[in-house]
């Protein structure tokens, strides 16, 4: 497997926990979403970790900023990752 095939594989994690997150907060719009199998599906894999950001960023009014920071974090740690991964392969090369 190639750097490009690892690289690869990983932006399609990342992308698809981003799409996750973002299907969580809309959900968060239609009142009984939340209570179908696929709001508690995507609760039990996307809560973890915007809980982490919600202790630390309050909402402001009725707005809940926290998602919005956690996948901007999200973007940043996936540029990290691409970064180690490719210094690992090309030590290893």
């Amino acid at each position: 497997m190639g750097l490009f095939e690892i690289l690869r594989f990983v932006d399609i994690l990342f992308t698809i926990y981003q799409f996750m997150i973002i299907g969580y907060i809309l959900m968060s719009w239609i009142p009984s979403a939340h209570d179908s199998s696929v709001g508690k599906l995507l609760a039990k894999v996307v809560e973890p970790y915007l809980g982490f950001f919600r202790k630390f960023i309050p909402p402001i009014g009725m707005i809940d900023f926290s998602p919005i920071i956690a996948l901007l974090l999200l973007g940043f740690i996936k540029q990290g990752l691409f970064i180690v991964i490719q210094n690992i392969y090309l030590a290893l090369v």
